[in-house]
């Protein structure tokens, strides 16, 4: 290698690096502030009399396909203690295999209110919203929560996360989930970059903006009156990041988006290698489209990767070594922090091993993500452009 071309490898590698630890730092702060509001929370330490002004909630599920560990996390729900709620489970198809689930349940626990809404008509390209916007005419209360259908949470769920709500100036709540991985690589690796990668990037978000301005699909709980202020349902049809764009559309009214303290589960599905990277690279394409320049920024977490680089540039010069050892501590600070502390995620001990294949792998995915607006997703192939879904035929 050339002089002059081995010192801009070196100083770029290094540039990239030290942008890396940077954010290293930031997520920690952001962790940090987290924790510290968590502690803080006034919401949790409320008497027993709050109870009686808990208001009553419509749970809106709506379903394709039977995800891994279904019946038990549709047990979580039923099984609240929570004064009044209802769910509301919606299909676009009478004849999936949700529906027999649902069955069972009305059957298992018939003084539960319990709904089963097929929903016939097609509104939109993104199917899921669809059948929101159907299954809100059966919703019965006015505050509504929405959760995936992969979502198993605790006893104690609805009241975290709908007491926030008592003070006016928050329009959505929204919580951070942890996965669990099925007994594949590509699982793994998913479940890994949930707790090590996701959660402290939305931690940073909040902390450098002083806030959360968009929403997570493991929990969005708002009123009925503030999802009209948006436009409702009918807004956001042809968008694939509703969650985001719920949020961000709420934010945008004046209302303030809240980082509830509950953290939930996701049961992955048993992701081959190919079906991560797809599922990744739909990630990725989602995120570039939403937030162009928070995509550019993801180029400095990538810590491992940089600090190879400038590694390899200097031929392992004394001072690269250090800076490598220093990136991967922080790296690893920021994963345990999140998972063990925030999330409360220890078996990302048991996976942590995977952790450099990961990093080496995001980087890859990433610059595949900045070409290309095609994306699987629930079994159909679609266009992204500027956020909205266009189905690919055949």
């Amino acid at each position: 290698m050339h002089f002059a071309p081995r010192l801009l490898l070196e100083a770029l590698a290094v540039a990239g690096t030290l942008g890396c630890l940077f954010f290293y730092g930031l997520a920690l702060v952001g962790i940090a502030s987290f924790l510290g509001s968590r502690r803080k929370d006034t919401w949790r330490k409320q008497d027993a009399h709050a109870s009686a002004t808990l208001p009553a909630v419509s749970i809106l599920k709506p379903l394709k396909g039977v995800d891994p560990e279904i019946w038990e996390s549709f047990c979580s729900h039923i099984e609240q203690e929570y004064p009044e709620f209802e769910l509301v489970f919606g299909v676009s198809d009478a004849a999936d295999p949700t529906c027999d689930v649902v069955r069972r349940l009305q059957a298992e626990f018939p003084a539960r209110r319990i709904k089963l809404v097929v929903c016939d008509r097609i509104l939109g390209t993104n199917v899921k919203v669809s059948n929101l916007a159907q299954m809100l005419h059966e919703a019965s209360y006015d505050v509504l929560l929405i959760d995936d259908s992969d979502i198993r949470v605790g006893p104690d769920y609805l009241r975290q996360v709908t007491v926030p709500l008592s003070d006016p100036e928050i329009g959505l709540v929204t919580c951070l989930y942890r996965g669990t991985a099925a007994n594949t690589l590509g699982s793994r690796l998913e479940a890994l970059g949930i707790s090590t990668d996701f959660v402290p990037g939305v931690l940073s978000a909040r902390f450098l903006e002083g806030g959360l301005r968009f929403g997570l699909g493991s929990t969005l709980v708002f009123r009925r009156q503030d999802l009209a202020a948006t436009g409702g349902f009918e807004s956001i049809l042809d968008y694939l990041a509703d969650d985001y764009e719920l949020g961000r559309r709420i934010a945008a009214t004046g209302k303030r988006v809240e980082l509830s303290g509950a953290v939930v589960d996701t049961f992955l599905p048993a992701y081959t290698v190919r079906e991560f990277c797809r599922h990744q690279l739909r990630w990725w394409r989602t995120i570039r489209d939403a937030r162009r320049w928070g995509y550019a920024g993801l180029l400095f977490t990538f810590g491992l990767p940089w600090a190879l680089a400038a590694l390899i540039a200097s031929s392992e010069a004394g001072w690269a070594w250090w800076l490598f050892s220093l990136t991967v501590a922080a790296r690893m600070s920021v994963g345990l922090g999140t998972a063990l502390f925030v999330l409360h995620d220890r078996q990302v001990l048991k996976q942590l091993i995977l952790l450099p294949l990961r990093d080496l792998v995001a980087p890859v995915l990433w610059a595949a993500g900045l070409i290309g607006n095609r994306i699987h997703w629930r079994g159909d192939d679609f266009y992204l452009k500027q956020g909205r879904l266009s189905k690919i035929p055949g």
